[in-house]
């Protein structure tokens, strides 16, 4: 029986469209055949996602200014798109009195944020390069106007704790949202969960705009 060869497989250089390698890509540089890892493994491999986390207490409604994340700011002129990977959230300490949604939301923000708590963002590549958001935070006060409207992401009742309240733990969105530059995006509730305390997580790549 013969042999069957193929050329060596070249990843794209650093996700560049224009810099394939010879492999068949996409929009963004995504290889366009049957995944030899996860498939988030060339992005990561590229430096190119980061993932942060933050306790947060009580989450609030999205039409709030002061919001507590985590939120993502995405300066104008930075050059960056960000594009979210998934939102994971770890089992509440303290039950929500009441029932919800976590939520993503986002809006423009031209300026820099007021009264910013930062969270320390890792590069999913251990020893990549750091992320070239202007703000990664837990805390903020941010703009709300245009009106903006909620997409849910987890549901949680007013269950206690031991009961499970969470429909979901951890939501792929691979890419569906973007923040632009001049951008921000945050996650928050449909409205406010009023006592829960929950871990949030956030993925997300970094590509040019």
């Amino acid at each position: 029986m013969p042999v069957i060869t193929s050329p060596t497989l070249a990843f794209p250089m650093e996700s560049f469209p224009s810099n394939s390698g010879g492999s068949p890509s996409g929009v963004v540089g995504e290889l366009l055949f049957t995944e030899l890892l996860g498939k988030y493994a060339t992005l990561v491999k590229s430096k190119r996602v980061f993932y942060t986390s933050a306790i947060i207490t009580a989450p609030v409604i999205f039409s709030t200014a002061a919001q507590l994340g985590p939120m993502i700011w995405n300066r104008p002129g930075s050059g960056l798109d960000a594009h979210i990977l998934a939102v994971s959230v770890g089992s509440p300490t303290v039950a929500t009195t009441v029932a919800g949604a976590l939520s993503y939301a986002s809006n423009t923000q031209p300026t820099v944020p007021t009264t910013a708590t930062a969270l320390t963002t890792v590069n999913a590549y251990a020893g990549g390069p750091p992320s070239g958001m202007a703000g990664v935070f837990s805390t903020a006060t941010i703009l709300v106007a245009p009106a903006n409207v909620p997409f849910p992401l987890v549901a949680c009742n007013t269950g206690a704790i031991t009961t499970g309240v969470l429909t979901s733990n951890y939501v792929d969105l691979g890419g569906m949202f973007q923040i632009g530059e001049g951008g921000i995006g945050y996650i928050c509730g449909n409205a406010t969960l009023t006592a829960g305390v929950f871990t949030i997580g956030r993925l997300w790549a970094e590509l040019p705009s």
